[in-house]
């Protein structure tokens, strides 16, 4: 049986303008960021993408969403060219490329409350017709998150770090996307919140049958929730594999330094 693929990204490149080296006339250097770079995500499966800051982890993700221009390549989604679309022509897909970002607190708008935070994207792609049945439907998706209906009138300087991160999971879901790119999106978290998020997401990813792009510099958390592992360094894929094999036997000495990094407890030889 065929696997079908949500996303296919073939040999991209993507440049940023050098700001520091500004010359007076001609054309800004450019700071080449992602180099090559290949991935694939099938249908309901999740895809960790792991490397230390700068790697590129975050601007691949941006180029996916089309937040960012590419160089070189192309980015097909559902079979689709999107690299070259106009803004326009990707609207509709919008829909279905969601991204829950690292920090909730600027992702989301501090003069609306939550209710409106999560009704105008269902309004705006037309899956609810009124405003108050996107408003009965937010109310829904904030309990599959594991918030009360009471929260949908609270603005977003009233939560916690966690509840902001559910309410961003909440919008992401809230337009039943087919995609979802997850960037770092538990780093400034407690550990014990990190867990009950991850928990979160990855049962909902198996409830909705979501394809996800989980991108962190952490591979314990990416040991949760991934099938497969994707790592990075210096703009470039230096290793991909199933996530099992590639903590079992790692091949790239990068990878191997990454694994070394995991905290481990210190275990006294008494502590029986």
């Amino acid at each position: 049986m065929r696997v079908e693929i949500v996303l296919n990204v073939q040999n991209i490149d993507v440049s940023f303008p050098d700001r520091s080296r500004r010359s007076f006339l001609g054309r800004m250097p450019e700071i080449s960021v992602l180099h090559k770079v290949n991935l694939h995500i099938a249908e309901g499966k999740t895809i960790g993408l792991v490397g230390e800051s700068g790697s590129g982890k975050s601007t691949l993700g941006k180029a996916i969403m089309k937040l960012c221009n590419v160089s070189a390549g192309s980015i097909l989604f559902e079979e689709k060219e999107i690299t070259g679309m106009r803004e326009e022509e990707f609207r509709p897909l919008r829909k279905e490329i969601q991204m829950i970002f690292q920090d909730p607190q600027s992702s989301l708008n501090p003069r609306q409350k939550v209710g409106k935070i999560l009704s105008d994207p269902m309004i705006n792609f037309g899956i609810c017709n009124s405003r108050e049945q996107a408003y009965e439907k937010a109310v829904n998706i904030l309990e599959r998150v594991g918030l009360s209906s009471n929260y949908i009138d609270r603005y977003p300087h009233q939560l916690s770090g966690g509840q902001r991160q559910r309410v961003g999971i909440a919008r992401a879901i809230s337009v039943e996307p087919r995609l979802v790119v997850a960037d770092e999106i538990v780093s400034g978290l407690d550990v014990s919140v990190q867990a009950k998020i991850l928990k979160l997401l990855k049962g909902l990813q198996e409830e909705m049958g979501l394809s996800l792009l989980f991108i962190s510099h952490d591979l314990s958390v990416i040991r949760v929730v991934c099938d497969y592992v994707v790592v990075m360094y210096e703009g470039k894929v230096v290793e991909e594999g199933d996530c099992n094999d590639i903590f079992r036997k790692p091949s790239h000495n990068y990878t191997k330094e990454l694994l070394e990094a995991i905290p481990l407890p210190k275990i006294e030889k008494d502590w029986l």
